[in-house]
Order: structure tokens, then C-alpha cells, then sequence
């Protein structure tokens, strides 16, 4: 049977406040720094989802974050501080609160979590770039509904990881890219919005080399950066259940990126499929197993 989870810390927050890092701290009775923050004042545990500085890939799939552990290089270890904490937790008087960044320096309070499965293996990079095991944690609210986010702040936090996407070396940029598990996040918004992985947008678009891979012609312009302005399209559609990886994904013009949208054609997704194909075979580019 289920522990029963009860929130006995009066934090005095409602869904969707918006802090700083010092009201979370005097609220919290928690360390200023770091993901996961402990306080055995409070008796709680504060996980913070912070795309913006975390070298972490934290999402909702569904009702359900799947939120990284902790340790910054080498494989983590899931009975190392706060991991252990959070691994336990359901059998341990703990409240356990988490946050997630969508502006730089303020933290927006989605609810009070529980752990609702077994955490498990993940590869991601760590801070020295190098592929290693994290351990993913799924997590889900209780006694609330799913945060709707503004979708003003999801855009702008994709044109901030777009941003460091755009700053990463050719290696870099590759292992990141590989990495992505598939699914692509979805956030509960005015409408529903898939989180797409900036890095694999990054990728298509790096690998295309200015060039529509439909009609093969250069792109029509450049954008204000002076890149070639192409669109990435999944050629296999998020929308019905296309994955978010880079076998999916391939750069486009405007005028190619809308003839997929309303013609469909089966020739057209069969060049484009062959056209990655290619690429990864050419490059060597698979998932880490």
C-alpha cells in the first residue's frame, strides 16, 4: 500500500507565485545555492528546475516531472545526499516542494511532489561534457492540477536555451543532441505546447548547412545574426507521437517547411527521412546506448 504523504510546512504559497531566490530562503529555512536544497528546519526538501544554469534535462510528460539528481561529474550515485533524500522520502516525514525557472532568478512555485515511481537510469553530460548516468527522479503533484504556464514564458525560455545551443562547439553540440530520450516535453499552457529540444533544433539546422534539405536550394536569407534562415521540421509530426530526435528532425526552408504541412506527399518524407539517414550513417551520429 501507498504511504499516504502529508504537507505539514505552511509555506504560505499558492501555484504560480513567483519568488526570488531570498524569499525562498527565508521562506524555506534552506541553502541559498543548488537543485535540491534539504532543511531540517522546515522539514522539507526543495527541488528547483533551473534550464537557465542546471546542466540538467528535467520535463513533464503528462502529469509526471521527471526531475535529474544531483552530482555535477561522473556518474551520480543515488545514495548520495539529496538523491538519497528524495529516493526515501516516501517513507520519511519530508514535504518535498518544487520550483521551476522560466525567468532568470525567479522561481515559480508549482506545488507540493511526491515520488510516484522507481528512479531510474538516464545518460546526460556533466559539467566536464562528458556522457555519464544521472538518475531521474518521477515525480508528480499532490492534491493540484498541473501548472498552466503563460506561454509567453515558455517561449521565452526556448529562445534562451536557443541561445546556448547556438554558443556550443560542433562536439558539443552533437553529444547533447544525441542524448534526447524522444518524447518531448509537454507543458500545460492556453493550449497544449510541446517542449522541443533546442539542441536538436540547433543540430538540424548546423548539419544543413544553410541549405533547405527538400529543395536543396540555400536558404532565402539571412537572419538578423547573419545565419541562413531555415526552419526545422519533425518529419514524423510531435503531434502524432513523432519523436524529438535527431532521426526526426531536418532543416527546412519557409516555402518547403509549409508544402510539407499542407501536401503531405509520401515522396517528400521519404527524401527526407533518407536524407537523415545519410547523415547519421555519414557522420556516425547514433544514441548512447
Amino acid at each position: 500500500m501507498e504511504r499516504r504523504i502529508l504537507v505539514t510546512f505552511k509555506h504560505g504559497l499558492k501555484q504560480g507565485d513567483e519568488i526570488n531566490n531570498k524569499e525562498l530562503v527565508d521562506i524555506f529555512k534552506c541553502a541559498p545555492q543548488g537543485g535540491m536544497r534539504r532543511s531540517k528546519t522546515t522539514n522539507s526538501l526543495v527541488l528547483i528546475s533551473n534550464p537557465f544554469k542546471s546542466l540538467y534535462i528535467d520535463k513533464w510528460e503528462g502529469d509526471i516531472f521527471y526531475y535529474t539528481g544531483m552530482g555535477l561529474n561522473g556518474d551520480q550515485d543515488l545514495d548520495y545526499s539529496q538523491n538519497k533524500t528524495l529516493n526515501n522520502s516516501n517513507n520519511m516525514d519530508i514535504s518535498i516542494f518544487l520550483f521551476e525557472v522560466f525567468q532568470e532568478r525567479r522561481y515559480t512555485f508549482i506545488g507540493a511532489v511526491k515520488l510516484v515511481g522507481k528512479p531510474f537510469k538516464e545518460k546526460q553530460l556533466d559539467d566536464s561534457k562528458q556522457v555519464r548516468d544521472v538518475w531521474v527522479f518521477p515525480l508528480r503533484l499532490i492534491n493540484s492540477q498541473p501548472f498552466e504556464v503563460d506561454p509567453g514564458k515558455i517561449v521565452n525560455r526556448h529562445k534562451k536555451q536557443a541561445r546556448s545551443a547556438k554558443k556550443m562547439s560542433d562536439d558539443e553540440l552533437k553529444k547533447r543532441a544525441k542524448l534526447s530520450s524522444g518524447k518531448p516535453g509537454s507543458m500545460k499552457s492556453y493550449a497544449k505546447i510541446f517542449e522541443r529540444d533546442q539542441f536538436i533544433v540547433e543540430y538540424a539546422k548546423r548539419w544543413a548547412k544553410g541549405y533547405c534539405q527538400l529543395c536543396e536550394k540555400k536558404a532565402p536569407f539571412l537572419d538578423k545574426q547573419g545565419r541562413p534562415y531555415l526552419h526545422t521540421h519533425h518529419i514524423n509530426w510531435l503531434s502524432r507521437g513523432g519523436e524529438d530526435t535527431i532521426g526526426n528532425v531536418i532543416a527546412l526552408c519557409p516555402n518547403c517547411h509549409e508544402r510539407m504541412h499542407h501536401l503531405e506527399d509520401k515522396r517528400d518524407i521519404s527524401k527526407l527521412f533518407e536524407k537523415v539517414e545519410n547523415h547519421l550513417n555519414q557522420h556516425r551520429v547514433k544514441s548512447f546506448e
